[in-house]
């Protein structure tokens, strides 16, 4: 678990591409609650895979909630995800 929290917190807050095992996703990042409640959701772009999570901290730790998938299947798509193009690099949303 603890590899998915640290790949999952270097993840950029808002929208955000990226490319996992090959396929290119639009995601993004929310917060909830000063950040002890956050979500991801991802698209790939030209296909049909869709990933959703919600992720808890809570004082005995964190919690993973895959939407409707398995729990692997989240662990390896955030622990997979190499961020392309951030939310501030100067791209702007048109370029997704």
């Amino acid at each position: 678990m603890q590899g998915f929290l640290s790949a999952f917190d270097a993840l950029p807050l808002g929208s955000f591409t990226g490319i996992a095992d090959g396929r290119r996703y639009v995601c993004v990042k929310s917060g909830f609650a000063g950040g002890s409640s956050q979500k991801l959701v991802a698209e790939e772009l030209g296909g049909t895979d869709y990933i959703s999570l919600n992720l808890y901290r809570t004082k005995a730790g964190a919690l993973l909630r895959p939407c409707e998938m398995p729990e692997a299947k989240v662990i390896a798509f955030v622990r997979h995800l190499v961020v392309d193009a951030a939310p501030n690099d100067g791209r702007g949303a048109g370029s997704y």
